[in-house]
Formats: C-alpha cells, structure tokens, sequence
C-alpha cells in the first residue's frame, strides 16, 4: 500500500536549496557594526550563476508540462523563465565587471584549464550562460528578451 507523501516531504531537493540560499543569505548579512558587509566576488557570483540557469532549465521544464493542460499557468511561467533568463544575464555581466580574485603562489599565477575538467572557471560561466542563451532563445524572441523586468503587472486571482 502506498501512502500519500504529506506536503512538507515533497521535493525535498528544492526545499534544501532554498535553505542552502536562505542560510548564504542570512550569513552574509549577519549585522555587525565592527565588520562592513563583503561585497560579492566572482566566486559567489559564479555560484549564483549556476543555480540560476539550473533554477533556468528547471523552469523550462515545468512549463512545458504545465502548458498543455493549463495554458494560463503555463503562459505565466513562461514570463518567468524569461524574466528569470533575464537574471542569470545581469549576474553574468556583474561577474565579468569584478576583478579576478588575486592569487597567493607563484604556481598560481599561471592558469592551467587542462587541472580542470572544464576549463578555467572564466570560461566555465561563459560556457554555462551560452549554453542557456542557445535554449531560451529557441523559444523566446528578441523583444520579450529586451521587455524590462518590471513592466509587467498582474493581479492573483484565486
């Protein structure tokens, strides 16, 4: 006999990613006077990069098997896969506007992509945010790419 999973097990996955988030979140926040907030790096943003176009992908997903069955929902989630494209964007643009972090050692120093399976992390965000670029536009045109993130307004009907 199987039971019915209760609300608070289903996709456990996403709920301990969100509190992953939740906890970076509080953590960089954490309000001490002595101690000014680090502002980001390209680590943290390397990182939020790669949950954003995974979040991305996701999304996709959803929509796809949200649309057929409800048409309205899945209109709506297609507005937040692009608004959510249009996230992934700005992080990779701050990403390429911040310093590289400087290296301790002398071996350091030089970059070696062929230690690393895939490339040198510069690369890697590029590589990652192409990859996501080529998916989103197969399904989405030029001008709802370029629609601000603000200019739409809704109303929650229940």
């Amino acid at each position: 006999m199987t039971t019915a999973s209760r609300v608070d097990d289903a996709h456990p996955y996403l709920r301990a990613a969100s509190a992953g988030v939740r906890h970076h979140t509080r953590a960089h926040t954490v309000k001490n006077n002595d101690i000014p907030p680090t502002p980001a790096d390209r680590l943290h943003l390397d990182v939020l990069h790669t949950h954003l176009t995974t979040l991305h992908q996701f999304l996709d997903q959803l929509g796809e098997a949200t649309r057929p069955p409800h048409p309205a929902a899945g209109r709506y989630l297609a507005t937040a896969h692009t608004r959510l494209w249009q996230a992934a964007t700005a992080i990779h643009d701050a990403f390429h506007l911040l310093p590289a972090a400087a290296h301790q050692g002398a071996d350091d120093v030089e970059c070696h992509p062929e230690r690393l399976l895939e490339g040198p992390p510069v690369l890697t965000i590029c590589q990652r945010h192409l990859a996501s670029g080529h998916a989103i536009r197969r399904k989405t045109t030029p001008t709802d790419l370029k629609t601000p993130l603000h200019g739409h307004t809704t109303t929650c009907v229940r």
